[in-house]
């Protein structure tokens, strides 16, 4: 049978003819159509179901490879800097030990309350008060409030000033209260604070 004839079966043909229990005596075009819509739908439902799957696991694997690549890319960065970071490391180590040996302990602390009255009456000071404050935890330090109170001249101060700040151990002086005194003097008030390290974490 020619296609020509087959096309004309097919125009001459009524839906209604067609025995849907007997496939097999359906004439060979509609059975061709037949199966050719079968095998679209089966492909349709198979990209649908299976490949739009697979696309997903892809595009997953794909953002897990660019992941990847960019932790590989920092690893290897720090491991080509490995050395560089130990050296860094270990003068950092350095420099922390020297400052927490600048840090009186507890048992240092009189010690450093004398060098401020030697301090101050080494710049012709009269010392009117060295008084220990309460300390204050933070988390790597205690610090250690001191009120001192002493009376000389402009310059005096200015020396016992610059004094405690060359002290080998850490001191910082905050609060600084100048008034007029007897005799052309002056009294200043100042509030120094040493440090000593927390061992115990702040806890």
């Amino acid at each position: 049978m020619s296609l020509a004839d087959s096309l004309q079966k097919l125009n001459e043909l009524d839906l209604n003819d067609i025995d849907f229990d007997n496939i097999g005596s359906w004439p060979m075009g509609v059975r061709v159509i037949a199966c050719i819509l079968t095998l679209a739908l089966i492909l349709g439902f198979g990209y649908q179901f299976h490949l739009t799957s697979l696309q997903k696991r892809y595009d997953v694997a794909a953002s897990k490879e660019q992941d990847l690549r960019e932790q590989y890319r920092i690893r290897a960065f720090q491991s080509g800097n490995l050395k560089a970071y130990r050296e860094q490391m270990a003068e950092m180590e350095n420099s922390f030990g020297a400052l927490v040996k600048q840090l009186p302990s507890d048992t240092e602390v009189p010690g450093l309350l004398e060098d401020i009255t030697f301090t101050g009456r080494g710049a012709g000071l009269q010392i009117e008060e060295i008084k220990l404050q309460d300390e204050n935890v933070s988390h790597f330090y205690i610090e250690l409030p001191i009120s001192i109170g002493v009376t000389g001249t402009y310059h005096d101060l200015g020396n016992f000033v610059s004094g405690v700040a060359s002290l080998s151990r850490i001191v910082t002086l905050h609060d600084f209260e100048i008034r007029p005194g007897k005799n052309g003097q002056l009294t200043m008030s100042i509030l120094a604070k040493t440090y000593r390290y927390n061992d115990q974490g702040g806890l």
